[in-house]
C-alpha cells in the first residue's frame, strides 16, 4: 500500500527560529537518531518539511500495510515522543476550527507520475 500525505501547520512566531534549528541542525545529532529510525520503521519514506513564514508544509509517502499500527508504534517511542515535547509546542492553530495545534492532513486533488 501506498498513500501520499500532504499536511499543513503554523508555528507560534516566537518558535519559528526553534523549530528551523530543530529540523535542519538537531534531527541529525545523535540524540536524536532514534526519530529518524522510527520514521523509518513505521514505512514512512521522502519525508519533507517546507517553511515560509510562520506556515510549515510536510509531505511523506506511507508504505506499509497498517497505518493506525504503525503510528500508534511512533506514539509509543520514547525518542519520539521526547522530540515531540520540543516541536509539538512550536504550533499554533492552522485556522480556527482545527482540531489541534499540530498538523493538518491536506485533501490531495492531483498526482501525476
Amino acid at each position: 500500500m501506498r498513500k501520499i500525505f500532504g499536511q499543513v501547520g503554523r508555528l507560534k512566531p516566537e518558535c519559528i527560529e526553534e523549530y528551523r534549528r530543530l529540523h535542519e541542525v538537531d534531527v541529525y545529532t545523535p540524540r536524536w537518531a532514534g526519530v529518524l529510525s522510527m520514521i523509518r520503521d513505521c514505512n514512512m519514506q521522502n519525508y519533507s518539511i517546507f517553511i515560509e513564514d510562520d506556515v510549515v508544509f510536510g509531505y511523506f509517502e506511507y508504505t506499509g500495510s497498517d497505518y493506525e499500527a504503525d503510528m500508534a508504534k511512533m506514539a509509543a517511542d520514547p525518542t519520539t515522543q521526547e522530540w515531540w515535547s520540543h516541536t509539538r509546542p512550536c504550533f499554533t492553530k492552522y485556522k480556527p476550527d482545527s482540531k489541534e495545534n499540530f498538523y493538518t492532513d491536506m485533501q490531495q486533488i492531483f498526482y501525476f507520475q
